[in-house]
């Protein structure tokens, strides 16, 4: 079976003159059930965040406001995919790293978990990343 390659959901959309509101629901829009949400703001200038994986843990990140790269590494293949409308996530299976990159000023970003934090679902060293997926592929 093909390992899962991330990929960018489009989140229901409603506006009328009060506004907008978009809509992200557990295995409907993500594909996996939501246990944790989180999100970043207030990013220096330069910074960047996220440069890991995780083993088995889903994620969707999403800009709310702003905009950023994430850049997308499985081991075989680098892509990079900008971040900036807040109907748009970008589903992030397990055993892709990710690192967030090039913030516009002001930037908030959410991201859904498929579960609660787990420090040993972490890989943050790229060589370990590495060597975990070529060993998958064996």
């Amino acid at each position: 079976m093909a390992k899962a390659a991330p990929k960018l959901v489009t989140f229901k959309k409603f506006f009328d003159d009060r506004g907008s509101l978009s809509v992200i629901e557990a295995l409907r829009d993500v594909p996996f059930p939501i246990k944790r949400v989180f999100y970043f703001y207030d990013i220096p200038a330069g910074a960047n965040r996220g440069s890991h994986a995780h083993k088995v843990q889903h994620q969707c990140i999403v800009c709310l406001s702003g905009g950023f790269d994430v850049l997308l590494d499985d081991g075989r293949r680098k892509r990079t995919v900008h971040l900036k409308r807040p109907w748009q996530g970008l589903h992030i299976p397990p055993m892709v790293w990710a690192s967030q990159v090039r913030f516009y000023s002001g930037t908030v970003g959410l991201v859904v978990a498929s579960d609660h934090f787990d420090e040993s679902d972490y890989i943050r060293d790229y060589g370990e990343f590495l060597r975990a997926v070529r060993k998958g592929m064996a």
